[in-house]
């Protein structure tokens, strides 16, 4: 089958979680995020996002997570910075660090990882499920699987900004809870960034729309 056939295909892996339910009762405990962020980053896939955040409800599914692992990974954060917004990721486990991308992008992480080590997964792209008209409206995007590709455009999708930072994410307005687990992962090197960049700590959905074209 040709290359362009197989991308028109609708993709269908997360179609039975259109309808959720979607309830912070199911919302990950703190103590799920207590293991090396790598494995976080990965298990994180497949896991509904959900926001409550000025006054609309929006959900999709995790599709691409990088991880970010404390002083000593180059590419953090937290090797170079300890004030500001980036003092979150030294916080609990299971709470949001927030920052915008050249000042302008809110970017969404998930603080994570053992002890009281600065480590987080950035999530990278969402799958929309819920309310796509929202988040269609809040990024300028067309309402399609694209709707929240990218870390600056999943921020925005879910309505997140810096007022978010250090936020828990067990409880209304913002909270991840699982969802589907058959599905394939992809891994590859992280993007955007100048140092580190031998680690491979991307992964995502294979198959999905969101995806960013650079997996290999």
């Amino acid at each position: 089958m040709p290359p362009s056939k197989r991308r028109s295909e609708p993709f269908t892996t997360f179609d039975a979680l259109n309808d959720g339910p979607f309830s912070s009762d199911r919302a990950l405990a703190t103590t799920w995020y207590e293991r090396p962020v790598v494995d976080v980053a990965r298990d994180l896939l497949g896991c509904l996002l959900v926001s409550m955040l000025d006054g609309a409800t929006v959900a999709g599914v995790i599709v691409e997570t990088e991880a970010y692992d404390g002083e000593d990974d180059p590419a953090s954060h937290s090797a170079f910075r300890r004030t500001g917004v980036v003092r979150a990721m030294w916080g609990p486990r299971g709470t949001a660090y927030v920052y915008r991308a050249y000042g302008m992008y809110p970017c969404f992480n998930v603080v994570a990882g053992p002890g009281e080590r600065p480590a987080a997964v950035l999530i990278r792209a969402l799958h929309p499920l819920h309310n796509i008209e929202t988040m269609s409206a809040r990024t300028g995007r067309k309402a399609d699987a694209r709707v929240a590709a990218g870390p600056g455009l999943t921020g925005k999708a879910l309505g997140i900004d810096l007022d978010d930072n250090g936020r828990a994410l067990q409880d209304p307005p913002l909270w991840i809870q699982p969802g589907a687990e058959d599905f394939t992962i992809v891994s590859g090197p992280r993007i955007g960034i100048t140092r580190g960049v031998e680690a491979e700590w991307r992964f995502g959905v294979r198959g999905a729309p969101a995806l960013s074209r650079r997996f290999p």
